[in-house]
């Protein structure tokens, strides 16, 4: 049996991390990610191959090839997670369009053109495509618009893609964290002035280990949504 193959990107983000470490358990891994420091730190791991780039710059703006081409090369992909992502507090008020695309081309067309261009890996190993959403991707806040705007068009993104490769073998899944203990929401709730308590929030290889569950899915079968949820909900705390 041929070695799995994973891509991952978003990995050096709090939760892209665990889930390098938890898929190198049993997958040659290519983990992408532009915080340098965390990009080495990942590539001292058995089964990593760390790859740093900007994605909206080298996919999109064809800005950063050399990065990508190794990706682009491969013959197989059995799993890929986009797990890339940004976050700014906004409302439709103070949007600009700069805010409005800045989101998207990371959050949505950035996973997009990378699904595109490995498809053909993917089909041929009759892989996986997990799309890492959020609950935002259900429920929109007031003043953080944009991003849930995003994660809206993720789930139409990936439940298209699981229609458009029905009988080609792809299988298609999205994983939505609630609120995760990740500089991410950490900036966020900076932003909105409230207090930052991580006790309350998913610790994110909680979210790694929803992966594998997904990941170790029968072959006759595919989990097309799983949620993941705080063991209390925010708005349910005394």
């Amino acid at each position: 049996m041929s070695e799995k193959i994973a891509v991952i990107t978003g990995a050096t983000g709090g939760m892209g991390r665990e889930m390098v470490s938890e898929l190198a358990k049993d997958h040659k891994v290519y983990a992408l990610g532009r915080n340098s420091g965390i990009l080495a730190e990942l590539a001292q791991l058995d089964n990593v191959t760390a790859i740093g780039g900007d994605l909206v710059a080298g996919l999109l703006h064809g800005a950063d090839q050399q990065a990508y081409r190794e990706l682009k090369e491969l013959k197989q992909v059995d799993v890929l997670v986009h797990s890339a992502a940004i976050a700014h507090r906004h409302t439709v008020a103070s949007a600009q369009p700069l805010d409005w695309r800045s989101q998207f081309e990371v959050n949505v067309f950035a996973a997009a053109e990378l699904t595109r261009e490995l498809l053909p890996a993917l089909q041929q190993a009759a892989g996986l495509v997990v799309f890492i959403n959020s609950g935002a991707g259900k429920g929109a806040h007031p003043g953080n618009i944009v991003y849930a705007a995003t994660k809206h068009a993720l789930y139409a993104l990936a439940d298209g893609l699981r229609k458009e490769q029905a009988n080609t073998g792809v299988r298609v899944s999205t994983i939505a964290p609630g609120p995760t203990d990740t500089p991410m929401l950490q900036g966020l709730r900076t932003q909105a002035g409230a207090d930052y308590e991580p006790e309350h929030y998913i610790e994110p290889e909680e979210v790694a280990k929803a992966l594998r569950l997904v990941v170790d899915a029968g072959p006759s079968t595919q989990i097309t949504d799983l949620a993941v949820r705080p063991r209390i909900e925010l708005a349910d705390r005394n």
